[in-house]
This record gives structure tokens, C-alpha cells and sequence, in this order.
């Protein structure tokens, strides 16, 4: 079914065979030494333990050709995955804060970015995230980093360690966003000590237009009505989120998808997790009884919530339509 991907770190989808790779051509020590190896250190239990993973893993990105590598090829695989269009994050100090220079890392992903219609058919943009876990005036001097190439980015986001690290310490860098023209997203983990309050921060005092993950927002009626009326969408990661939690937030998904929330699935980093986007459309079908409707029903939230123009968000749900037609007959 086509559909659009909203929430996918690049850095997350660094593949143990590229990471092993880039490691030897940029003649990185990593403790791992196989592909195997490079797999098995692939286990985490909290979000915590997956950062660890996660920017360790970084390590071996360097060049600007490095980052457009990794980039193509999560296309290359969004388009087996009928990945129509995608929203990109990055974590541009995740490199700045280690020597990389902030133009050698979007350079690389801009590169991707715009061949990534010719190659693959797929339409996509940069999200350049901040690392909640520095401080305000390092995702400051981000932006500032980023102004000379604010064409190339279409919104910002927030994620890493949410401990401790609200949504109200970034408003200032937030607003500079907003008025610079770029669209807003604010990631509010799952079963954060203080998830209601971020999630209702995010809404209320930033204005974000999207939460990403953000299901606990279930616990508060209140809040769901109002994403409802302000037509804000979750973008969710069942698959990653299964790692933290039995359950994957199914029941959460389902029980918002069903009032009217605009819920979306994503596959979030797919190279830890091992699950690209249509598998987490069949890990939670597996686990939870999913209409075929409710299925149609996010690929079309993916594209309803994109920052795309209305024009081209007729055109997707008309492919989706046609898809479903074509299935209805087989």
C-alpha cells in the first residue's frame, strides 16, 4: 500500500553491514569486529540503553559521502516498502559535537534527498532535530549553523533523552523556528515520568504541529479532543516501541485511531530494530485486529499530516484508493 514515513531517523537506520564498512574506510576502532557482532549489540531495553547503541554507532559517519550513503540507502529500501514520500530527521549535533562539521553532514543528506526522485520515485525532506539531552543554547547555535540552509530543511523536531528534558526549555529555539517559516514536531516518548506534561507543553506552549510517538496522550480526554480538533497527528512506532513495553501501545493506536485521531505508523530507526515500515504495519495487524479499512485508514493519516500542499496529498489518496480497489477485486 503506498504511505508516507514521518518518523525515521537517518542516524537510525545506519545497517551493521555499512557501519562495518565505513568503520574500516574510515579507519574507525569499533569493539565490535563481524556483521554478527555488529547485530548482536543490537539490544537495548529502555530508551536509554538504545541511545548508548545508537550514538556510539555514529562514529563511523564522517565524510559528507558517508551520510549520503546512509541516506540512499534507506530510499532504496523505502521504495521496496511503497514509501511514497518521507520526512527525514537528523541529529546534526549527534556529529557537530565530535568534530563533523555541520555542512559536511546536511550536504550529504540534501545530495540524497534530491536524487531520491530520480532513483527510487520518492519525494522526501529534511527534519532537523535537536538533542533534547544538550542544552538550549547548543540547539540554538544549531539553527544558527543551519540558517545558510534553511531551503533545504522544511521543519524541526526534538528527541534523545527526555529525562529531565522538557519541551518548555527549547520554546525560545522553537519559536526562532516558527518564525523563520519551518513546520514543528516535538517527540514525547512512551511511559516518561512526566509524559502528560511534555505531551500537553508540546501542544499548548510550543504549538507544535505534530507529537511524535505520543500515545500516552490516551490518558488525558482533554487533550485528545483537542489534537482531534486541531487535526494534530501521532506519528507511532509500534515495532520500536516493543521494545520497551510488551504491548507495542497497540491498544493506545487502536483506541485514538478509532475516535479520530490522525495515528500514523513508522518504523522510527529501523536498522536497531530490524523492522522497516511495512513490518510494523504487520507486527501490530499481527497482534491487534486491524480492519482493512483502519490499515487504509493511516496510510491515509500519513499523508493527511504531512507537510505536503493539498495538492499532493489528493494525488497520494488517490493511489491509496486505487490500491484498495485493486485489492477488493483479487
Amino acid at each position: 500500500m503506498p504511505k508516507a514515513e514521518l518518523h525515521l531517523h537517518l542516524e537510525g537506520t545506519l545497517e551493521p553491514e555499512l557501519k562495518l564498512l565505513l568503520s574500516k574506510e574510515n579507519q574507525v576502532v569499533l569493539e565490535q569486529k563481524t556483521v554478527a557482532e555488529i547485530k548482536k549489540s543490537y539490544q537495548f531495553d529502555s530508551l536509554t540503553s538504545f541511545l548508548q547503541v545508537y550514538y556510539s554507532g555514529m562514529s563511523v559517519l564522517q565524510k559528507e559521502e558517508d551520510f549520503y550513503r546512509l541516506a540512499l540507502d534507506y530510499l532504496k529500501k523505502a521504495k521496496e516498502h511503497n514509501v511514497r514520500y518521507v520526512e527525514l530527521f537528523f541529529d546534526p549535533q549527534a556529529h557537530t559535537t565530535r568534530g563533523v562539521a555541520f555542512d559536511t553532514v546536511i550536504k550529504g543528506y540534501a545530495r540524497a534527498v534530491s536524487d531520491s526522485q530520480a532513483l527510487f520515485g520518492i519525494e522526501s525532506a529534511l527534519v532537523m532535530c535537536f538533542l533534547r539531552d544538550l542544552s538550549a543554547e547548543s540547539a540554538e547555535e544549531t539553527l544558527t549553523a543551519a540558517l545558510p540552509y534553511k531551503e533545504l530543511i522544511l521543519g524541526v523536531g526534538l528527541d534523545s533523552d527526555e529525562r529531565d528534558n522538557p519541551p518548555i526549555k527549547f520554546k525560545k529555539v522553537f519559536k526562532k523556528a516558527q518564525e523563520i517559516g519551518w513546520h514543528t514536531t516535538m517527540h514525547c516518548d512512551i511511559d516518561q515520568e512526566d509524559s502528560i506534561e511534555h505531551i500537553e507543553q508540546a501542544l499548548l506552549d510550543i504549538g507544535v504541529e505534530r507529537i511524535d510517538h505520543g500515545t500516552n496522550i490516551v490518558e488525558n480526554p482533554r487533550l485528545v479532543e483537542y489534537i482531534k480538533e486541531k487535526g494534530i497527528g501521532l506519528t507511532c512506532c509500534p515495532v520500536s516501541n516493543s521494545f520497551v513495553v510488551e504491548d507495542m501501545k497497540g491498544k493506545e493506536m487502536l483506541k485514538l485511531l478509532q475516535e479520530g485521531v490522525k495515528v500514523t505508523l513508522n518504523s522510527d530507526d529501523p536498522a536497531y530494530f530490524q523492522s522497516y515500515i511495512s513490518d510494523d504495519f504487520v507486527a501490530l495487524s499481527q497482534k491487534y485486529p486491524l480492519a482493512p479499512k483502519e490499515i487504509a485508514q493511516l496510510a491515509k493519516n500519513s499523508f493527511e499530516i504531512a507537510w505536503i500542499s493539498d495538492e499532493r496529498k489528493a494525488q497520494y489518496f488517490a493511489e491509496i484508493e486505487e490500491y484498495v480497489a485493486d485489492y477488493a477485486e483479487k
